[in-house]
């Protein structure tokens, strides 16, 4: 059974995130053409930490929506919020 993320009921946050992975997808389409080009390694290191940011970013938010979901729902369990740590921990 696949577990909540907690966007079900936070549309604005699903779209933020969706919006985050779309310009993540983009930079790294740029990416992938810099190399493919033979662009500068300054020009690629750059695309890619954006990529990395953008990424890094929509993961949070997956995590913040989905603990404020475990917040407010009451019937949390200790193995639930231990995975959110974890996954929190795998960003930082």
């Amino acid at each position: 059974m696949m577990q909540s993320t907690g966007l079900e009921k936070d549309a604005a946050a699903k779209k933020k995130i969706v919006n985050r992975l779309r310009r993540a997808h983009g930079q790294l389409a740029a990416v992938i053409n810099a190399v493919e080009d033979d662009a500068h390694c300054a020009e690629i290191v750059q695309q890619l930490s954006a990529v990395s940011k953008a990424v890094d970013r929509a993961g949070f938010l997956v995590i913040s929506s989905a603990l404020q979901e475990c917040l407010t729902d009451g019937e949390t369990q200790d193995g639930d919020i231990a995975q959110l740590e974890k996954l929190f921990l795998s960003f930082a």
